[in-house]
């Protein structure tokens, strides 16, 4: 059926770019270029493989199973979380790399060198 070649299409597509993230983690050589890697190819890997299930939830849906719908609703929420926490931790540790003082392999110009972190302020109470 022209549906299974969709679903183990779309499975063999995100398992593909989960692939090429774990060999970015092994060859590039800083922190940065490699959470590159990482973020990019395994949000994209991971839409491809969360598609295919929830392909294959909707079909089992229609079949008449209702575990089905369980099965593509909960995969959705998984993409979702994936999608906003998988960059958002990315920024994170670039950033916590960066103000640590972890410097680019090779860089030419470090463009955010000049600028002096930001202190946290802390507001007084009128109390005191």
């Amino acid at each position: 059926m022209i549906l299974d070649i969709v679903f183990y299409l779309l499975l063999a597509i995100g398992v593909f770019f989960n692939l090429l993230a774990g060999i970015g983690l092994l060859r590039f050589p800083d922190v940065y270029t490699r959470l590159h890697a990482g973020t990019k190819c395994t949000t994209f890997g991971s839409i491809f493989i969360c598609g295919s299930v929830i392909l294959l939830g909707l079909k089992y849906w229609y079949l008449g199973s209702n575990d089905g719908s369980v099965l593509a609703i909960h995969t959705a929420g998984a993409l979702i979380a994936i999608l906003i926490t998988n960059p958002t931790g990315a920024h994170a540790i670039a950033r916590a790399a960066h103000r640590s003082g972890v410097k680019p392999y090779k860089a030419i110009v470090d463009d955010l060198e000049a600028m002096p972190p930001k202190k946290a302020t802390v507001k007084k109470e009128a109390n005191e």
